[in-house]
């Protein structure tokens, strides 16, 4: 049966690539990609797909047959026209040079025109050795594709922008990790996610060639991407179209950085490697999702010490990030000042759309400095009591802002409180302090109920991809129940909306899952 695929090769055919054919780990000088092909997998099986993105490409195992969808997926059959390739980059990983990095377990078969008339790329994630896999095998295992699969699809749902993911295959083959880097490898399920964007293209992708001072190629990927990428900018080649390309996407990460805020995810590892230049969500490693509020949290056991990536440093290491980008650009622009001058207005961006965030999840018309005191009162609050965050928000929809009882408000957002038993006088005082607060600004303000409950329960998630649940998904899956992963993923497809008989998927984490690995950090291991 025909695969019903009709890619495109622009990149390959708009940018030069590396001329050494065969597939071995090098550096790679003055490319932009290596073109290299999936590695064959032993027993492919679909675990999961997205239906809506399966449409709006045009392929389904329904549209092509169950086994041509799972061969080409799993790397095994190459449709005609696809030209496979790993992308060549550089970055900065935890705030060092790493130099050469690309796609190390990464391989995209081209790009397909949707029904939505966008170009998206189809990119295999653990599809086997690259030239940039440096040590690694270029495998992924079953609990990292996963957690992927999951979190890039809840992700457009919640409506923040983001890479997606077509299809989770398990490839029949086992994977040799170690999980807690501690010497005890072990056999783990080996997987592969599709999954799709309209480019791939991150921060390290321009980087290389600044730290090759090969200024001709930079400045046909930088042309390549307003081209193809960003439709508002005059690709002209000038030093003017350059600096507004780099307002632009400093604009669409500052909108980002403010998203996460208002979801509660947690990145984990913002390295320039993992920034993309359209301001999506790229590269899900060992993230996670706020569950007690805490801006000093962290997912990712490699940053435990350092905590560069927590939570409330997130907006800042993206300035950090576009100051990198900006140094590259230097290279391209004769005068400096006008990046830097773009630079400069990063921070009242990001606040501005941080204001429109606050404001959207408290219910308000306005939010003044005044409204902004009170939000940092309840993050303080947050910082003392464990609170989930998700279902607390959630819960302020709900709040009569013309009851005098302040218990009763507060029994209204106490199943957000994981030990409302061990709170102290002094704190429950301050959270119906809080709360008699914020009712009065909802009084003052003359908001309607019903258009602020509204207001707040589109911007307000119920169903979030909790790390437990994720958990409780990774291990039905590993015994080839998948069950739990459907009914969930159904779930998240809808989740502002309040879903009867579907509790358990927003519930607070459980107890058990407070250390357990998987649910509380996570490593790089994949």
């Amino acid at each position: 049966m025909s695969s019903a695929l009709k890619f495109t090769n622009e990149f390959v055919d708009r940018l030069p690539g590396d001329p050494e054919p065969r597939n071995f780990v090098r550096l790679v000088r003055d490319s932009c990609y290596s073109l290299v092909e999936p590695t064959t997998t032993s027993k492919p099986s679909v675990i999961a797909y997205s239906q809506e993105l399966a449409e709006l490409l045009g392929t389904s195992p329904e549209k092509v047959g169950i086994e041509t969808f799972t061969e080409i997926f799993a790397g095994n059959r190459t449709v005609p026209g696809s030209t496979p390739y790993a992308m060549c980059y550089g970055g900065h990983q935890f705030g060092h040079w790493a130099g050469q990095l690309g796609d190390g377990r990464a391989i995209t078969l081209g790009e397909i025109e949707g029904s939505d008339g966008v170009s998206y790329a189809l990119q295999l994630k653990g599809s086997g050795l690259t030239p940039y896999s440096r040590t690694a095998d270029g495998l992924a295992v079953l609990r990292s594709s996963l957690r992927e699969f999951v979190c890039s699809e809840a992700m457009h749902y919640l409506r923040v922008p983001t890479t997606r993911a077509l299809s989770l295959i398990r490839t029949g083959d086992h994977v040799v990790r170690d999980m807690f880097y501690d010497g005890n490898p072990e056999l783990e399920t080996g997987a592969i996610v599709c999954r799709v964007a309209p480019t791939f293209l991150r921060f390290g992708s321009y980087e290389i060639f600044a730290a090759q001072r090969n200024i001709e190629v930079l400045k046909q990927l930088v042309d390549f991407t307003i081209r193809t990428q960003f439709h508002s900018i005059n690709a002209d080649s000038s030093p003017d179209s350059y600096v507004e390309w780099f307002r632009e996407v400093l604009d669409r990460t500052a909108f980002l950085m403010a998203e996460w805020w208002r979801v509660g995810f947690v990145h984990g590892v913002m390295n320039t490697d993992n920034m993309s230049v359209t301001g999506l969500t790229i590269d899900y490693g060992p993230y996670g999702w706020l569950e007690d509020f805490d801006f000093g949290w962290t997912p990712n056991t490699t940053d435990a010490q350092t905590k560069r990536y927590t939570f409330g440093k997130q907006p800042q290491i993206a300035k950090w990030n576009l100051l990198q980008l900006a140094n590259v650009l230097c290279l391209l622009v004769e005068e400096p000042e006008p990046l830097q001058e773009a630079l400069n207005s990063y921070d009242q961006i990001f606040e501005t759309y941080y204001r429109e965030v606050m404001r959207c999840k408290l219910g308000l018309r306005e939010i003044s400095d005044e409204e902004i005191h009170l939000v940092q009162e309840l993050y303080s609050l947050f910082e003392s009591i464990e609170i989930d965050m998700t279902l607390f928000f959630r819960s302020l929809a709900s709040i009569d802002c013309n009851s005098s009882s302040d218990q009763l408000v507060l029994e209204q957002v106490g199943l957000a409180l994981y030990n409302p038993d061990k709170i102290s006088t002094e704190e429950r005082a301050r959270l119906e302090n809080w709360l008699t607060t914020y009712a009065t600004a909802l009084r003052k303000q003359n908001q309607d109920p019903d258009v602020r409950a509204k207001l707040m329960n589109n911007n307000n998630p119920l169903y979030v991809p909790r790390n437990y649940l994720a958990q409780l998904a990774i291990d039905d899956a590993d015994t080839g129940d998948y069950a739990f992963l459907s009914q969930w993923m159904e779930v998240l497809k809808n989740p502002y909306q309040e879903q009867p008989g579907m509790e358990k998927f927003a519930a607070k984490r459980p107890d058990w899952a407070r250390t357990r690995a998987g649910c509380s950090m996570l490593s790089c291991s994949s």
